[in-house]
């Protein structure tokens, strides 16, 4: 099969599976000796911690160490000991009090990316600066009516995002729904990729893989490669994927399988929609029911079109065609007949409110200073600066613009995008995504609800290395006096 090009993710994007298609380049590392992965275990999911009466206590310790990847024996980063990290539970309205300790030999925090919560302070502050040995208390609470989903948590210090969450440093989050949807099972698949030798040790990705968005020669799910499923005709699964690579797009496909979308990122549908395959960009994550038919699937990781190398020299244009993903199996006495999907509530769609601002913010790669620079509006990262000044209780309006030969995936946080408009054209329906892909010489208008929430925090291109690269800006919430 053929990469996805550009122009047909922009169409998935309007059906709502996500205006995102691209990725890391398919760069090898130099050499070709990797850990022999096992192949075909049962697939095993993270151990899931819940919380009680409302309180969800949780300490991660983020450090280096033995780890099973694979089905081998490895050494890469994890927390608890694993990877992925714990599967955290919580309903709206909860408490998530998170100790993380660091045993990592380099400055670390967290970032719970996606919730709908505090940046300032104890919360989502990715300002925050967790020193070897030492631990931080961070503090969340989720609002009562906070949209149920999938969400993850992955570190977010400047400069080290790439290495940690290549590495291993990243874990699920559930939003649960109020009332309980009618399924057989629900399935937590995180996908990440990695590179380790042959010795099991974490191999560093060459300057190039860094300036184009290194991607891993293991693709996993779960820490596993090629993990076997098995279910019953007519089960009802729900799988919650998260696309937890540092720069890899994921084209996903179940051929033989019934798949219907109920979601992008925390944005829901009021129905679920029928899909042939959905395609995430890093960062994203999918909320899928599968309806399983007597036979043999496997889920697919398919090429995606990600534009051109151009003046970098290289021609690199794809997240390559990994195959099979995970096995699934359908045998036996067929399950019970669920009932009907119940409706969603339709969130507030933004079009009809009048924005208070309209901003452009331009995504570039160009040659300066001895080496390659990723800024928006022509500048890099600095904590220190003020990008966007924005106030809290309004509605905006912001056209991404994406002026390199490259793909860029932009995520917000705090706020969700609704996405309003691909290349000068209008979207139907609500879309509504915190990682909203931006192609190559073209640009995305999404609205932001500036809502609740007041304090600094940031947007990037979600490709990590090109965020620790300088492609990251800072929008401070104000209130008004």
């Amino acid at each position: 099969m053929q990469p996805i090009s550009r122009r047909r993710a922009l169409q998935l994007g309007g059906l709502g599976l996500t205006g995102i298609a691209l990725g890391g380049t398919g760069l090898a590392w130099p050499g070709d000796s990797v850990l022999d992965p096992h192949t075909g275990a049962r697939l095993s999911e993270p151990k899931v911690l819940r919380g009680e009466h409302g309180l969800l206590r949780v300490r991660l310790e983020s450090a280096e160490g033995p780890l099973a990847i694979a089905g081998r024996e490895a050494t890469a980063y994890g927390y608890n000991g694993g990877l992925p990290g714990p599967t955290l539970r919580l309903r709206p309205g909860d408490r998530l009090q998170v100790q993380l300790v660091n045993r990592l030999d380099a400055v670390t925090n967290l970032h719970v990316h996606g919730l709908y919560v505090s940046p300032e302070g104890n919360g989502d502050n990715v300002f925050v600066a967790v020193q070897p040995g030492e631990s931080f208390d961070y503090d969340y609470q989720l609002p009562d009516d906070h949209p149920p989903g999938v969400y993850w948590y992955h570190p977010h210090h400047h400069g080290m995002v790439a290495d940690q969450v290549f590495g291993g440093l990243y874990g699920a989050i559930i939003v649960e729904d109020p009332d309980e949807l009618p399924v057989t099972r629900e399935r937590v698949l995180v996908v990440s990729d990695i590179t380790l030798d042959d010795a099991g040790r974490l191999r560093q990705p060459s300057t190039m893989a860094r300036m184009m968005g290194r991607e891993g020669e293991l693709v996993l799910v779960n820490g596993q490669v090629r993990p076997a499923l098995s279910a019953r005709p007519a089960a009802r699964e729900r799988w919650r994927i998260i696309n937890a690579c540092s720069a890899r797009y994921l084209r996903l496909r179940l051929d033989g399988q019934q798949m219907q979308l109920l979601g992008i990122d925390s944005g829901r549908f009021p129905q679920p929609r029928d899909v042939d395959e959905v395609v995430l960009a890093t960062g994203n994550r999918a909320d899928l029911l599968v309806t399983a038919a007597e036979g043999t699937s496997t889920l697919d990781g398919l090429a995606v079109d990600r534009g051109s190398a151009g003046m970098m020299g290289g021609s690199g244009t794809a997240s390559g065609n990994v195959g099979a993903l995970a096995t699934l199996r359908v045998t036996g006495t067929p399950g019970p007949e669920l009932p009907a999907m119940p409706a969603q509530p339709s969130p507030v769609d933004l079009r009809g409110v009048e924005p208070a601002a309209r901003r452009r913010l331009t995504f570039a790669m160009g040659m300066g200073g001895g080496g390659m620079s990723f800024t928006i509006d022509g500048k890099e990262f600095d904590a220190q600066r003020i990008d966007q000044t924005v106030q809290v209780g309004t509605v905006e309006e912001w056209t991404l613009t994406n002026a390199s030969s490259m793909d860029h995936p932009v995520h917000l946080h705090v706020w969700p995008m609704q996405i309003v408009g691909e290349a000068g054209r209008p979207v139907d329906g609500v879309i509504r995504q915190d990682v909203v892909n931006v192609p190559a010489r073209s640009d995305v208008t999404v609205r932001v609800a500036f809502d609740e929430f007041g304090g600094r925090t940031v947007y990037h291109c979600h490709i990590l290395d090109h965020e620790d690269n300088g492609m990251m800006g800072v929008v401070e919430a104000r209130r008004a006096s």
